[in-house]
Protein backbone atom coordinates (compact mmCIF):
# COMPACT_ATOMS: atom_id res chain seq x y z
CA UNK A 1 0.00 0.00 0.00
CA UNK A 2 1.34 3.05 -1.01
CA UNK A 3 0.71 5.84 1.48
CA UNK A 4 1.15 9.48 1.11
CA UNK A 5 1.59 12.36 3.33
CA UNK A 6 -0.11 16.23 2.12
CA UNK A 7 0.65 19.18 3.48
CA UNK A 8 -0.84 22.60 3.23
CA UNK A 9 -2.16 26.31 5.04
CA UNK A 10 -5.64 25.02 5.47
CA UNK A 11 -7.85 21.97 4.84
CA UNK A 12 -8.85 23.25 1.05
CA UNK A 13 -5.93 23.24 -0.06
CA UNK A 14 -4.95 19.74 1.54
CA UNK A 15 -7.71 18.01 -0.26
CA UNK A 16 -7.52 19.44 -3.63
CA UNK A 17 -4.22 18.24 -3.38
CA UNK A 18 -5.24 14.75 -2.76
CA UNK A 19 -7.90 14.86 -5.48
CA UNK A 20 -5.43 16.43 -7.88
CA UNK A 21 -3.04 13.39 -7.56
CA UNK A 22 -4.68 10.43 -6.25
CA UNK A 23 -7.88 10.98 -7.97
CA UNK A 24 -11.50 11.70 -6.38
CA UNK A 25 -12.09 8.35 -5.24
CA UNK A 26 -9.40 8.74 -2.78
CA UNK A 27 -9.25 7.22 0.66
CA UNK A 28 -8.39 9.22 3.76
CA UNK A 29 -6.90 7.72 6.64
CA UNK A 30 -6.21 10.46 8.82
CA UNK A 31 -6.70 14.67 8.79
CA UNK A 32 -4.95 16.59 11.23
CA UNK A 33 -4.27 20.21 12.42
CA UNK A 34 -0.21 20.36 12.83
CA UNK A 35 2.18 23.07 13.20
CA UNK A 36 1.87 25.38 10.51
CA UNK A 37 -1.05 23.92 8.45
CA UNK A 38 -3.24 20.36 8.02
CA UNK A 39 -1.68 17.04 7.29
CA UNK A 40 -3.30 14.44 5.53
CA UNK A 41 -2.04 10.85 5.01
CA UNK A 42 -4.48 9.11 1.99
CA UNK A 43 -3.92 6.51 -0.54
CA UNK A 44 -5.65 5.24 -3.85
CA UNK A 45 -8.89 2.56 -3.63
CA UNK A 46 -7.19 0.01 -5.81
CA UNK A 47 -4.29 -0.03 -2.86
CA UNK A 48 -7.44 -1.67 -0.86
CA UNK A 49 -8.05 -4.36 -3.38
CA UNK A 50 -4.42 -4.83 -4.17
CA UNK A 51 -4.33 -5.58 -0.25
CA UNK A 52 -7.00 -8.22 0.43
CA UNK A 53 -5.96 -10.25 -3.25
CA UNK A 54 -2.51 -10.55 -1.55
CA UNK A 55 -3.64 -11.57 1.70
CA UNK A 56 -5.20 -15.03 0.21
CA UNK A 57 -1.88 -15.78 -1.93
CA UNK A 58 1.03 -17.58 -1.27
CA UNK A 59 3.41 -19.69 -2.87
CA UNK A 60 4.83 -23.24 -3.24
CA UNK A 61 1.74 -25.62 -2.98
CA UNK A 62 1.65 -28.97 -4.46
CA UNK A 63 0.79 -29.00 -8.08
CA UNK A 64 -2.54 -29.96 -8.08
CA UNK A 65 -3.58 -28.23 -5.09
CA UNK A 66 -2.22 -25.38 -6.37
CA UNK A 67 -3.84 -25.04 -9.73
CA UNK A 68 -7.13 -25.88 -7.50
CA UNK A 69 -6.45 -22.71 -5.64
CA UNK A 70 -5.36 -19.94 -8.06
CA UNK A 71 -7.55 -21.46 -10.99
CA UNK A 72 -10.33 -18.47 -11.97
CA UNK A 73 -12.72 -18.71 -9.07
CA UNK A 74 -16.05 -18.41 -11.06
CA UNK A 75 -18.20 -22.53 -11.04
CA UNK A 76 -17.88 -23.21 -14.35
CA UNK A 77 -14.02 -22.79 -14.86
CA UNK A 78 -13.88 -25.24 -11.85
CA UNK A 79 -16.23 -27.65 -13.02
CA UNK A 80 -14.80 -27.60 -16.31
CA UNK A 81 -11.19 -28.56 -14.83
CA UNK A 82 -12.19 -31.31 -12.75
CA UNK A 83 -14.43 -32.75 -15.55
CA UNK A 84 -11.08 -33.11 -17.66
CA UNK A 85 -9.13 -34.45 -14.84
CA UNK A 86 -11.90 -37.09 -14.25
CA UNK A 87 -12.30 -38.50 -18.15
CA UNK A 88 -8.17 -38.71 -17.54
CA UNK A 89 -8.43 -41.32 -14.52
CA UNK A 90 -11.80 -42.65 -16.31
CA UNK A 91 -9.28 -43.70 -19.60
CA UNK A 92 -5.97 -44.91 -17.72
CA UNK A 93 -4.84 -48.20 -16.65
CA UNK A 94 -5.63 -48.10 -12.71
CA UNK A 95 -9.21 -48.25 -10.93
CA UNK A 96 -10.80 -45.00 -9.98
CA UNK A 97 -10.47 -45.25 -5.64
CA UNK A 98 -14.10 -44.77 -3.80
CA UNK A 99 -14.54 -42.06 -2.27
CA UNK A 100 -15.68 -41.32 0.84
CA UNK A 101 -19.15 -39.07 1.88
CA UNK A 102 -17.88 -35.65 2.36
CA UNK A 103 -17.44 -34.50 5.58
CA UNK A 104 -18.07 -31.25 7.36
CA UNK A 105 -16.44 -28.40 6.39
CA UNK A 106 -14.39 -28.14 9.15
CA UNK A 107 -13.25 -31.63 9.48
CA UNK A 108 -12.30 -31.48 5.76
CA UNK A 109 -10.01 -28.55 5.76
CA UNK A 110 -8.24 -30.32 8.83
CA UNK A 111 -7.86 -33.32 6.29
CA UNK A 112 -6.49 -31.22 3.86
CA UNK A 113 -4.06 -29.29 5.78
CA UNK A 114 -2.17 -32.46 6.77
CA UNK A 115 -0.99 -32.84 3.17
CA UNK A 116 -0.08 -29.35 2.52
CA UNK A 117 3.49 -28.13 2.59
CA UNK A 118 4.66 -25.91 5.68
CA UNK A 119 4.10 -22.27 4.30
CA UNK A 120 0.51 -23.14 3.22
CA UNK A 121 -0.28 -24.34 6.77
CA UNK A 122 1.00 -21.15 8.63
CA UNK A 123 -1.27 -19.05 5.86
CA UNK A 124 -3.92 -21.23 6.09
CA UNK A 125 -4.42 -21.08 9.93
CA UNK A 126 -3.56 -17.24 9.60
CA UNK A 127 -7.09 -15.82 9.89
CA UNK A 128 -7.79 -13.81 6.58
CA UNK A 129 -10.91 -12.96 4.30
CA UNK A 130 -12.08 -15.82 2.18
CA UNK A 131 -14.41 -15.13 -0.31
CA UNK A 132 -17.77 -16.77 -1.01
CA UNK A 133 -16.35 -18.30 -4.46
CA UNK A 134 -13.54 -20.12 -2.95
CA UNK A 135 -15.74 -21.52 -0.14
CA UNK A 136 -18.32 -22.82 -2.65
CA UNK A 137 -15.47 -23.93 -5.10
CA UNK A 138 -13.41 -26.44 -2.54
CA UNK A 139 -16.87 -27.84 -1.29
CA UNK A 140 -17.92 -28.26 -5.22
CA UNK A 141 -14.45 -29.86 -5.98
CA UNK A 142 -14.85 -32.44 -3.46
CA UNK A 143 -18.49 -32.84 -4.26
CA UNK A 144 -17.62 -33.25 -8.37
CA UNK A 145 -14.78 -35.57 -7.14
CA UNK A 146 -16.84 -37.89 -5.24
CA UNK A 147 -20.00 -37.75 -7.74
CA UNK A 148 -19.30 -37.23 -11.15
CA UNK A 149 -22.83 -37.95 -12.15
CA UNK A 150 -24.18 -35.64 -9.72
CA UNK A 151 -22.47 -32.45 -11.83
CA UNK A 152 -25.99 -30.79 -12.48
CA UNK A 153 -27.42 -30.47 -8.77
CA UNK A 154 -24.32 -29.36 -7.24
CA UNK A 155 -24.42 -26.42 -10.18
CA UNK A 156 -27.85 -25.34 -8.74
CA UNK A 157 -26.43 -25.46 -5.33
CA UNK A 158 -23.06 -23.67 -6.02
CA UNK A 159 -25.57 -20.94 -8.32
CA UNK A 160 -27.81 -20.64 -5.57
CA UNK A 161 -24.95 -19.78 -2.93
CA UNK A 162 -23.19 -17.21 -5.50
CA UNK A 163 -27.22 -15.38 -4.96
CA UNK A 164 -27.35 -15.80 -1.74
CA UNK A 165 -23.84 -13.46 -1.31
CA UNK A 166 -24.13 -10.21 0.24
CA UNK A 167 -23.51 -7.47 -2.30
CA UNK A 168 -20.01 -6.10 -0.97
CA UNK A 169 -20.37 -2.86 1.38
CA UNK A 170 -19.58 0.29 -0.77
CA UNK A 171 -16.20 1.89 0.23
CA UNK A 172 -16.93 4.76 2.24
CA UNK A 173 -14.80 7.85 2.36
CA UNK A 174 -13.31 9.41 5.04
CA UNK A 175 -14.63 12.84 5.92
CA UNK A 176 -11.91 15.54 7.00
CA UNK A 177 -11.96 15.70 10.83
CA UNK A 178 -12.54 18.93 12.09
CA UNK A 179 -9.57 21.66 13.00
CA UNK A 180 -8.54 20.59 16.61
CA UNK A 181 -6.94 23.57 18.36
CA UNK A 182 -3.09 23.03 19.44
CA UNK A 183 -4.76 24.34 23.29
CA UNK A 184 -6.70 21.63 23.43
CA UNK A 185 -3.69 19.13 24.02
CA UNK A 186 -4.81 16.17 26.02
CA UNK A 187 -3.84 15.70 29.50
CA UNK A 188 -3.14 13.29 31.89
CA UNK A 189 -6.04 13.26 34.85
CA UNK A 190 -5.13 14.40 38.05
CA UNK A 191 -5.33 10.86 40.13
CA UNK A 192 -3.39 9.47 37.10
CA UNK A 193 -0.55 12.07 38.12
CA UNK A 194 -0.80 12.30 41.28
CA UNK A 195 -0.42 8.14 40.90
CA UNK A 196 2.85 8.66 38.70
CA UNK A 197 4.24 10.90 40.90
CA UNK A 198 3.73 8.52 43.65
CA UNK A 199 5.31 5.75 41.86
CA UNK A 200 8.48 8.10 40.63
CA UNK A 201 9.21 8.96 44.28
CA UNK A 202 8.83 5.05 45.08
CA UNK A 203 11.56 4.41 42.27
CA UNK A 204 14.14 7.04 43.72
CA UNK A 205 13.76 5.62 47.00
CA UNK A 206 14.65 2.60 45.72
CA UNK A 207 17.35 3.39 43.88
CA UNK A 208 18.86 5.10 46.46
CA UNK A 209 18.69 2.47 49.06
CA UNK A 210 20.04 0.22 46.08
CA UNK A 211 23.09 2.68 45.68
CA UNK A 212 23.31 2.93 49.59
CA UNK A 213 23.52 -0.53 49.79
CA UNK A 214 26.16 -0.84 46.98
CA UNK A 215 28.24 1.73 48.71
CA UNK A 216 28.58 -0.34 51.68
CA UNK A 217 29.81 -2.96 49.91
CA UNK A 218 32.52 -0.61 47.74
CA UNK A 219 33.82 0.36 51.19
CA UNK A 220 33.40 -2.74 52.64
CA UNK A 221 36.13 -3.76 50.03
CA UNK A 222 37.96 -0.55 50.18
CA UNK A 223 39.14 -1.91 53.93
CA UNK A 224 40.05 -4.68 53.30
CA UNK A 225 41.82 -3.81 50.47
CA UNK A 226 43.45 -0.21 50.99
CA UNK A 227 42.34 0.10 54.46
CA UNK A 228 44.99 3.22 54.72
CA UNK A 229 41.70 4.70 53.08
CA UNK A 230 39.70 3.81 55.66
CA UNK A 231 41.81 5.36 58.36
CA UNK A 232 42.09 8.56 56.44
CA UNK A 233 38.58 8.57 56.36
CA UNK A 234 37.76 7.77 59.73
CA UNK A 235 40.62 10.46 61.28
CA UNK A 236 38.84 13.06 58.89
CA UNK A 237 35.35 12.42 60.36
CA UNK A 238 36.48 12.45 63.90
CA UNK A 239 38.70 16.03 62.94
CA UNK A 240 35.12 17.51 62.61
CA UNK A 241 35.21 17.41 58.64
CA UNK A 242 31.77 16.91 57.07
CA UNK A 243 31.59 13.46 55.90
CA UNK A 244 30.80 14.73 52.33
CA UNK A 245 34.13 16.36 52.38
CA UNK A 246 35.63 13.39 54.06
CA UNK A 247 34.61 10.64 51.60
CA UNK A 248 35.86 12.89 48.35
CA UNK A 249 39.27 13.66 49.71
CA UNK A 250 39.47 9.72 51.21
CA UNK A 251 38.06 8.41 47.27
CA UNK A 252 40.56 10.71 45.53
CA UNK A 253 43.60 10.23 47.97
CA UNK A 254 46.05 7.77 45.64
CA UNK A 255 46.04 3.72 46.46
CA UNK A 256 48.34 1.34 48.49
CA UNK A 257 49.77 4.41 49.93
CA UNK A 258 51.47 4.11 53.60
CA UNK A 259 49.71 5.31 56.66
CA UNK A 260 51.86 8.07 56.41
CA UNK A 261 52.10 8.94 53.25
CA UNK A 262 48.50 8.99 53.62
CA UNK A 263 48.55 11.54 56.13
CA UNK A 264 51.03 13.59 54.42
CA UNK A 265 48.86 13.36 51.39
CA UNK A 266 45.81 14.71 53.18
CA UNK A 267 47.24 17.60 55.04
CA UNK A 268 48.34 19.01 51.36
CA UNK A 269 45.41 18.53 50.44
CA UNK A 270 43.85 20.49 53.10
CA UNK A 271 46.04 23.15 53.19
CA UNK A 272 46.38 23.48 49.10
CA UNK A 273 42.51 24.14 49.45
CA UNK A 274 42.39 26.33 52.44
CA UNK A 275 42.77 30.29 51.88
CA UNK A 276 44.81 32.67 54.21
CA UNK A 277 46.19 35.86 54.07
CA UNK A 278 50.56 35.66 53.90
CA UNK A 279 51.35 38.35 55.68
CA UNK A 280 49.57 41.95 57.60
CA UNK A 281 51.05 43.82 54.82
CA UNK A 282 47.00 43.54 53.10
CA UNK A 283 46.03 45.05 56.33
CA UNK A 284 48.34 47.29 58.16
CA UNK A 285 50.46 48.22 55.22
CA UNK A 286 47.90 48.82 52.52
CA UNK A 287 45.37 49.83 54.80
CA UNK A 288 41.40 50.75 53.77
CA UNK A 289 38.72 50.71 55.90
CA UNK A 290 37.41 47.02 57.60
CA UNK A 291 34.50 46.25 59.59
CA UNK A 292 33.86 43.26 61.25
CA UNK A 293 30.86 41.22 61.30
CA UNK A 294 28.95 38.56 62.80
CA UNK A 295 26.55 37.20 64.68
CA UNK A 296 26.38 38.17 69.13
CA UNK A 297 29.45 36.68 71.15
CA UNK A 298 31.60 36.21 68.80
CA UNK A 299 34.42 38.06 69.58
CA UNK A 300 34.06 41.14 67.38
CA UNK A 301 35.07 43.92 69.90
CA UNK A 302 37.96 42.36 71.22
CA UNK A 303 39.21 41.45 67.95
CA UNK A 304 38.66 44.68 66.72
CA UNK A 305 40.54 45.86 69.60
CA UNK A 306 43.41 43.08 69.33
CA UNK A 307 44.02 44.69 65.34
CA UNK A 308 43.95 48.39 66.34
CA UNK A 309 46.48 47.61 68.99
CA UNK A 310 48.46 45.78 66.00
CA UNK A 311 48.20 48.67 63.95
CA UNK A 312 49.47 51.42 66.32
CA UNK A 313 52.53 49.62 67.21
CA UNK A 314 53.60 49.80 63.54
CA UNK A 315 52.39 52.53 62.53
CA UNK A 316 51.15 55.25 65.41
CA UNK A 317 47.18 56.38 67.11
CA UNK A 318 47.33 58.96 64.36
CA UNK A 319 46.76 56.88 61.33
CA UNK A 320 44.28 55.05 62.76
CA UNK A 321 40.26 55.48 62.94
CA UNK A 322 37.74 53.49 64.80
CA UNK A 323 33.55 53.47 64.65
CA UNK A 324 31.16 51.70 66.45
CA UNK A 325 27.80 50.78 64.97
CA UNK A 326 27.23 48.95 68.48
CA UNK A 327 24.37 51.51 70.20
CA UNK A 328 21.57 49.36 71.48
CA UNK A 329 23.29 47.63 73.57
CA UNK A 330 23.41 48.90 77.16
CA UNK A 331 26.95 50.48 77.50
CA UNK A 332 27.95 48.46 73.81
CA UNK A 333 30.20 51.02 72.73
CA UNK A 334 31.97 51.91 75.64
CA UNK A 335 34.20 48.73 76.02
CA UNK A 336 35.72 49.60 72.61
CA UNK A 337 35.90 53.47 73.46
CA UNK A 338 38.02 52.13 76.87
CA UNK A 339 40.76 50.42 74.13
CA UNK A 340 40.76 53.34 72.32
CA UNK A 341 41.48 55.49 75.39
CA UNK A 342 44.24 53.21 75.97
CA UNK A 343 45.78 53.29 72.42
CA UNK A 344 44.85 57.23 72.06
CA UNK A 345 42.43 56.74 69.11
CA UNK A 346 39.34 58.31 69.22
CA UNK A 347 36.05 56.07 68.58
CA UNK A 348 33.39 57.65 66.52
CA UNK A 349 29.62 56.20 67.34
CA UNK A 350 26.79 56.05 64.21
CA UNK A 351 23.20 55.22 64.33
CA UNK A 352 22.38 55.39 60.87
CA UNK A 353 23.62 55.34 57.37
CA UNK A 354 23.63 59.33 57.62
CA UNK A 355 26.27 58.77 60.74
CA UNK A 356 28.64 56.34 58.73
CA UNK A 357 28.84 59.05 56.13
CA UNK A 358 29.90 61.33 58.36
CA UNK A 359 32.06 59.69 60.32
CA UNK A 360 33.85 58.49 57.22
CA UNK A 361 34.33 61.85 56.08
CA UNK A 362 36.05 63.27 59.15
CA UNK A 363 38.09 60.29 58.78
CA UNK A 364 38.92 59.55 55.27
CA UNK A 365 42.54 61.06 56.42
CA UNK A 366 43.35 58.01 57.56
CA UNK A 367 45.50 55.39 56.84
CA UNK A 368 43.30 52.62 58.05
CA UNK A 369 39.62 52.81 59.53
CA UNK A 370 38.30 49.90 61.88
CA UNK A 371 34.55 49.46 62.42
CA UNK A 372 33.05 47.46 65.16
CA UNK A 373 29.31 46.43 64.45
CA UNK A 374 26.66 45.35 66.70
CA UNK A 375 26.33 41.51 66.91
CA UNK A 376 22.65 40.42 66.17
CA UNK A 377 21.59 36.83 65.48
CA UNK A 378 22.35 35.53 61.95
CA UNK A 379 17.92 35.08 61.73
CA UNK A 380 17.26 38.86 62.40
CA UNK A 381 16.32 41.03 60.47
CA UNK A 382 18.36 43.68 61.81
CA UNK A 383 21.33 41.52 59.18
CA UNK A 384 20.41 43.04 56.52
CA UNK A 385 19.47 46.28 57.33
CA UNK A 386 23.01 46.69 58.50
CA UNK A 387 24.27 44.91 55.46
CA UNK A 388 22.91 47.85 53.65
CA UNK A 389 24.18 50.45 55.96
CA UNK A 390 27.24 49.43 55.23
CA UNK A 391 27.21 49.08 51.57
CA UNK A 392 25.30 52.73 51.59
CA UNK A 393 28.69 54.82 51.32
CA UNK A 394 30.92 55.30 48.01
CA UNK A 395 33.46 53.79 49.50
CA UNK A 396 35.11 50.63 49.84
CA UNK A 397 34.41 48.70 52.83
CA UNK A 398 35.88 45.18 53.81
CA UNK A 399 34.17 43.15 55.35
CA UNK A 400 35.57 40.19 57.62
CA UNK A 401 33.35 37.87 59.04
CA UNK A 402 33.77 36.63 62.30
CA UNK A 403 33.46 32.94 62.93
CA UNK A 404 32.94 31.09 66.59
CA UNK A 405 35.25 27.81 66.34
CA UNK A 406 33.09 25.89 68.47
CA UNK A 407 29.94 26.29 66.38
CA UNK A 408 28.69 23.17 64.52
CA UNK A 409 28.92 23.59 60.48
CA UNK A 410 25.32 23.83 59.89
CA UNK A 411 25.14 26.62 62.14
CA UNK A 412 28.63 28.35 60.49
CA UNK A 413 27.39 27.88 57.31
CA UNK A 414 24.12 29.07 58.46
CA UNK A 415 26.01 32.50 59.72
CA UNK A 416 27.73 32.81 56.51
CA UNK A 417 24.91 32.72 54.24
CA UNK A 418 23.17 35.57 56.27
CA UNK A 419 25.78 37.91 56.65
CA UNK A 420 27.19 37.59 53.03
CA UNK A 421 24.91 39.57 50.86
CA UNK A 422 26.66 40.94 47.95
CA UNK A 423 29.97 39.32 49.31
CA UNK A 424 32.56 38.45 51.75
CA UNK A 425 35.83 39.42 51.72
CA UNK A 426 37.11 37.44 54.47
CA UNK A 427 37.34 35.93 57.74
CA UNK A 428 38.24 35.83 61.02
CA UNK A 429 38.27 32.67 63.04
CA UNK A 430 37.76 33.44 66.83
CA UNK A 431 37.93 31.11 70.07
CA UNK A 432 39.97 28.60 68.87
CA UNK A 433 41.00 28.28 72.52
CA UNK A 434 37.40 26.76 73.76
CA UNK A 435 37.30 24.60 70.42
CA UNK A 436 37.60 20.57 70.97
CA UNK A 437 38.29 20.59 67.50
CA UNK A 438 38.07 22.82 64.20
CA UNK A 439 37.95 20.49 61.63
CA UNK A 440 34.18 21.81 61.32
CA UNK A 441 35.52 25.31 60.59
CA UNK A 442 37.97 24.70 58.28
CA UNK A 443 35.37 22.27 56.57
CA UNK A 444 33.22 25.83 56.35
CA UNK A 445 35.71 28.24 54.76
CA UNK A 446 37.10 25.68 52.50
CA UNK A 447 33.45 25.45 51.09
CA UNK A 448 32.42 28.67 50.81
CA UNK A 449 36.59 30.15 49.06
CA UNK A 450 36.38 31.83 52.39
CA UNK A 451 40.07 33.97 52.86
CA UNK A 452 41.22 33.76 56.52
CA UNK A 453 42.50 36.58 57.84
CA UNK A 454 43.38 35.85 61.35
CA UNK A 455 42.98 33.51 63.86
CA UNK A 456 42.12 34.63 67.59
CA UNK A 457 42.59 32.08 70.81
CA UNK A 458 42.02 34.39 73.79
CA UNK A 459 41.02 37.49 75.79
CA UNK A 460 44.53 39.04 75.69
CA UNK A 461 44.95 42.47 73.54
CA UNK A 462 46.57 42.22 71.13
CA UNK A 463 48.58 39.02 72.08
CA UNK A 464 45.62 36.08 71.44
CA UNK A 465 45.51 37.02 67.61
CA UNK A 466 47.81 35.61 64.76
CA UNK A 467 48.25 35.68 61.17
CA UNK A 468 46.00 31.86 60.13
CA UNK A 469 48.72 29.48 59.73
CA UNK A 470 47.20 26.74 57.12
CA UNK A 471 49.87 24.05 58.24
CA UNK A 472 48.88 24.33 61.56
CA UNK A 473 45.29 25.07 61.99
CA UNK A 474 45.40 21.38 58.99
CA UNK A 475 47.67 19.86 61.53
CA UNK A 476 45.20 20.51 64.63
CA UNK A 477 42.62 18.89 62.87
CA UNK A 478 44.30 15.81 62.43
CA UNK A 479 46.14 15.64 65.44
CA UNK A 480 42.87 15.87 67.83
CA UNK A 481 41.25 13.20 66.07
CA UNK A 482 44.10 10.70 66.93
CA UNK A 483 42.70 10.63 70.49
CA UNK A 484 41.89 7.52 72.41
CA UNK A 485 38.60 6.45 73.96
CA UNK A 486 36.97 9.80 72.32
CA UNK A 487 32.77 8.29 72.26
CA UNK A 488 31.96 10.34 68.95
CA UNK A 489 34.82 8.50 66.72
CA UNK A 490 33.83 6.65 64.75
CA UNK A 491 34.56 3.03 64.64
CA UNK A 492 35.82 1.18 61.53
CA UNK A 493 33.11 -0.82 61.52
CA UNK A 494 30.58 1.83 61.17
CA UNK A 495 32.21 3.77 57.96
CA UNK A 496 30.54 1.41 55.68
CA UNK A 497 26.78 2.70 56.64
CA UNK A 498 28.10 6.69 57.21
CA UNK A 499 29.30 6.22 52.94
CA UNK A 500 26.33 4.33 52.39
CA UNK A 501 23.92 7.15 53.91
CA UNK A 502 26.10 9.94 52.38
CA UNK A 503 26.51 8.66 49.14
CA UNK A 504 24.57 11.16 46.95
CA UNK A 505 26.28 13.73 48.84
CA UNK A 506 29.75 13.55 47.11
CA UNK A 507 28.56 15.68 44.22
CA UNK A 508 27.13 18.45 45.94
CA UNK A 509 27.81 22.10 44.22
CA UNK A 510 29.48 23.02 46.97
CA UNK A 511 31.96 20.50 46.72
CA UNK A 512 32.36 21.29 43.07
CA UNK A 513 35.50 23.52 43.19
CA UNK A 514 36.99 21.66 45.78
CA UNK A 515 41.04 20.61 44.21
CA UNK A 516 41.78 17.22 44.98
CA UNK A 517 44.67 16.59 42.94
Amino acid sequence: MNIKRFFAKNSREALSMVRKELGAEAVILSNRTVSGGIEILAFKEEDIEALINDEDTDTKMSPDYLDSLEEDDSFLSFVSKNHRLETSLASSKFEAPEFEAPEAPEAEFNNEAQFMPEPVKRIMAKPSVITSNRTVSRAVAHTVTATPSKLNTVQASAQKQLAEKPAPAPVVKAEPAAPVAVSQELSIPELGAKQIASMMGEIRTMRNAIESQLTEMAWNNTQKRDPVKSIMLGTLLSGGYSPALSRQLAESMPANLSQKEGMNWMQAIIEKNLLTMPDENEILDQGGIFTLIGPTGVGKTTTTAKLAARFVMKHGANKLGLITTDAYRIGGHEQLRIYGKILGVMVHAVKDEADLKIALEELKGKHTILIDTVGVSQRDRMVSEQIAMLSSTDKKIKKLLCLNATNTSETLTDVINAYKGKGLDGCIMTKLDEAAIIGNVLDVVIREKLKVYYVANGQRVPEDLHLANKKVLVHRTLKLSKQRNNPFQMRNDELPFLMGATHNMAGAPALAGVDHA
